[in-house]
């Protein structure tokens, strides 16, 4: 333990340690095996680890619901002279996240004013996410184009969606407003089937896929990777939200591993769910959630259904930019201005010094040990899941690692954003080129840029021809066999 003099709650550039706030949710992981949980046992957060306890999130911030606190028992709003404009995460999720958004700022305002119960701010919240374990997320609407092939494909999903919705989606031009509008019209359509008619469908998807994915399945032809990850993501959320439709989610939403070190951003009313995995996460200084599915929790179906951009194409995902000049600093930079994330990484037999920054900081251990000093002496305890707070302009912090160490120290910091004219991350979705998991050609994906015949060319005879296959089939469309 470092000794009590290297600290000072009065001085105005001394770190500080801090006791950040630990979180049990259903979906968390349970024990040892949760790093929210092993991070809060070195921090002295908790005395012991229950294994049978979900531990999900760490939070250090000043937010209501969960305010950092220093080692006098004062908070951190206290030692800051108010709320950070950010709230720092470490998640570790065990099980998925519900289908969800975040409302923008002026929604946010309307939507705590008149449920204040279940929406607690008055605040948007943007987020950013960076991996420490590989992590799987769904994360914004798949293409149209792809959304229709699933139709095709799967009856069951088709049957949870109405004739005039599908016939939205197969009818739809090359004009994005208009792909907007049918994807919207789908949605509702999905999210507004009765729970029994979804759950009787869900429950035919299922046993089908329970087939389909067994060894003694014989494919009649190669199943695509996309295919199986898709089918088995499906079996999985069914597994922990029985009889939840919310389970056919990956039919619409892109379905994502992402690496670690990499990271995304999901901007205001953006459609996501976080299914397994451990991550830093930062945010705007909110709580507001609004749900739809995958969760026992209040669900707002109508709210999330008006209040979504239905952009297409998945999120920017980014391993990071070098920062001030040592590309062992890694910034991750989203295109809003309350918060920025780096992620330094100094190893053995080497010495890195942070920059110093003219708004206050946060910093979490997130991997090995070492030895650190400043102007003011400071002698820190650099283990995974100790964190700090540093004051605006406190001298540059060294960190040095010893050469015997088999593994680097890694530290994750947040602060105000500092480089918001020229982020890395954006949420990307309607604009980035991803081709998504089918990997369309370009002339397949993008009728507007390729010779492939307009939809709104159709002739009334091939439109009547939809209509009946619709009809005659119970609102499932069948593949003509060619």
């Amino acid at each position: 333990m470092a000794s009590q003099h290297t600290y000072s709650a009065d001085s105005k550039t001394n770190i500080l340690p801090l006791r950040a706030v630990i979180k049990d949710y259903a979906w968390g992981i349970r024990g040892l095996d949760s790093r929210v949980a092993r991070f809060a046992l070195e921090s002295g957060i908790i005395d012991e680890v229950d294994p049978d306890t979900p531990y999900a999130e760490l939070w250090i911030g000043t937010h209501p619901s969960g305010p950092t606190t220093l080692r006098d028992g004062s908070t951190l709003e206290q030692c800051v002279g108010g709320q950070l404009p950010f709230l720092f995460k470490v998640l570790s999720a065990g099980k998925a996240l519900s289908i969800q958004a975040h409302p923008c700022k002026e929604r946010a305002k309307s939507l705590h004013l008149n449920n204040p119960k279940n929406y607690v701010d008055d605040n948007h919240k943007p987020e950013l996410a960076v991996a420490l374990t590989p992590f799987e997320a769904m994360c914004g609407f798949r293409r149209l184009e792809e959304i229709a092939i699933l139709i095709k494909k799967h009856p069951e999903f088709a049957a949870c969606i109405s004739n005039e919705a599908k016939l939205k989606v197969f009818l739809c031009s090359p004009n994005e407003d208009d792909k907007r509008n049918a994807l919207q019209e789908l949605f509702k359509s999905f999210m507004s089937c009765p729970k029994e008619k979804s759950s009787k469908e869900l429950k035919h998807l299922l046993k089908r896929l329970q087939k389909e994915q067994s060894c003694d399945f014989v494919h009649p032809h190669e199943e695509p990777p996309w295919e199986r990850k898709c089918a088995r993501a499906i079996l999985r959320l069914a597994q922990q939200f029985p009889g939840d439709s919310g389970a056919m989610a990956p039919f619409f939403l892109n379905y994502l591993l992402i690496a670690p070190g990499e990271s995304f951003f999901m901007a205001a009313n953006e459609p996501h769910a976080y299914v397994a995995g451990e991550i830093i996460e930062c945010m705007a200084c909110s709580d507001n959630v609004v749900r739809a599915g995958l969760t026992p929790k209040f669900k707002d179906v109508d709210n999330l259904v008006s209040m979504l951009t239905y952009s297409m194409g998945g999120p920017t995902i980014n391993a990071g930019t070098p920062a001030y000049g040592d590309d062992r600093i890694m910034r991750y930079t989203p295109p809003t201005g309350e918060f920025e994330v780096m992620i330094m990484t100094c190893n053995p037999g080497e010495e890195l010094t942070m920059p110093q920054l003219p708004v206050p900081a946060v910093f979490i251990v997130i991997e090995g040990s070492g030895s650190t000093d400043n102007a003011d002496g400071q002698r820190l305890v650099m283990r995974p899941g100790r964190s700090y707070f540093m004051p605006a302009n406190c001298p540059p912090l060294t960190c040095a690692v010893n050469a015997n160490k088999r593994g680097p120290l890694r530290i994750a910091l947040a602060h105000e954003n500092q480089h918001i004219d020229a982020p890395n991350l954006s949420s990307g979705i309607g604009a980035k080129s991803w081709s998504g998991e089918f990997a369309l050609a370009p002339e397949l994906r993008s009728p507007g840029t390729t010779p492939m015949k307009s939809p709104t060319k159709m002739t009334q005879e091939a439109k009547s021809n939809i209509q009946a296959n619709l009809n005659g089939n119970g609102g499932k469309y069948e593949v003509p066999t060619l």
